[in-house]
């Protein structure tokens, strides 16, 4: 399996050496802050990073803060209680248009994912008129909004209006799809992992909506955003939490055994939702270089403003400059 190695390669042979001459002049690895979801999966990647010592591996030390909401967690980084939070591209061009200076850096291409039961006799968008679609993230959800442009396209069908829609918490869309009240369920990547392990099937993920309306492949749906002024006055410890990320994520893919202490903090159903839980998570590793996802991520963006305007995107017609980390490299 690739791995994002050039992106970070710049990064990579400016720093290797940062947590040798932290110790040489008595100072010790620089604190990142991280702000997380208290139940979110990226607490399993910052879990084996800190357990293995891969952050003070690479000069930092990681310090996590856990949040109820997404919300809560944009404002923490916006008020300087944390370093750093995971987020979407989509969100800080959205604040870069409006003079913030956060930046992104890839941390996963996993997106939802539209599933149906195993045994349904949907074979594909156009059969879906007259359902019921359990819908999770709203009606401004990139993946819905890309599969609905994808669906009146190719099949001439607008599934908001010719089916009857739920918006709904994941948990609660996945338990209707269980108990067949949903005829179909767009949900996050692992709520969609739980209930293919249950053998329902992916009748489109939203990489697969992206690709098909014009990206040459799956595009970071998420990333690390943090501010470039913290970046200027640290550059070893986001540089160096970047390596730690990506050793963590060499780790996750290649090691079977990295995962069994991460099982309970899973709490998957079964083995068979582990496993699928793995997989994906494996899936969504990035693999492409900085110049590759913001190409595909400017592309992706001039759709999504087509299809929602400035109510989804923002003011800007266009990514905004600098919402990638200038620090990944230029990916040649």
């Amino acid at each position: 399996m690739k791995f994002l190695i050039a992106p970070l390669a710049l990064a990579a042979a400016l720093f290797a050496s940062a947590p040798a001459l932290a110790q040489a002049d008595g100072g010790g690895p620089e604190t990142v802050r991280v702000g997380v979801l208290k139940f979110g999966t990226v607490n399993w990647e910052l879990d084996a990073m800190t357990r293995e010592g891969l952050d003070e591996a690479n000069g930092v030390e990681v310090e996590i803060v856990p949040f109820a909401g997404e919300q809560a967690s944009n404002v923490a980084l916006q008020a300087g209680e944390v370093d750093m939070i995971v987020s979407d591209w989509l969100w800080v061009s959205r604040q870069r248009a409006s003079g913030a200076d956060y930046t992104f850096a890839p941390y996963s291409t996993a997106v939802g994912s539209l599933m149906i039961p195993g045994d349904s006799d949907i074979a594909d968008l156009g059969d879906l008129t007259g359902r019921t679609i359990g819908i999770a993230g709203g009606p401004l959800d990139k993946n819905w909004l890309l599969i609905q442009a994808l669906a009146e396209r190719d099949f001439d069908v607008d599934l908001a209006a010719e089916n009857e829609i739920a918006f709904g918490a994941p948990p609660l869309l996945a338990e209707k799809a269980r108990t067949g009240e949903l005829d179909a369920v767009l949900n996050f990547w692992h709520y969609a992992a739980r209930l293919e392990a249950e053998g329902f099937r992916t009748l489109i993920s939203g990489t697969d909506a992206a690709i098909a309306m014009g990206t040459e492949g799956p595009v970071a749906s998420i990333g690390w955003v943090f501010r470039e002024y913290f970046a200027d006055e640290h550059p070893a410890a986001i540089d160096g939490f970047l390596m730690a990320d990506r050793a963590t994520k060499d780790l996750l893919a290649t090691s079977d055994e990295a995962w069994v202490p991460l099982r309970g903090m899973m709490q998957p159903e079964n083995d068979a939702a582990y496993k699928t839980l793995i997989e994906r998570y494996r899936e969504g590793i990035p693999a492409r270089s900085a110049a590759d996802e913001v190409k595909d991520t400017e592309t992706l963006y001039a759709l999504l403003y087509e299809i929602g305007g400035e109510k989804l995107v923002g003011p800007s017609e266009s990514l905004v400059e600098g919402t990638y980390y200038a620090g990944l490299g230029d990916g040649d």
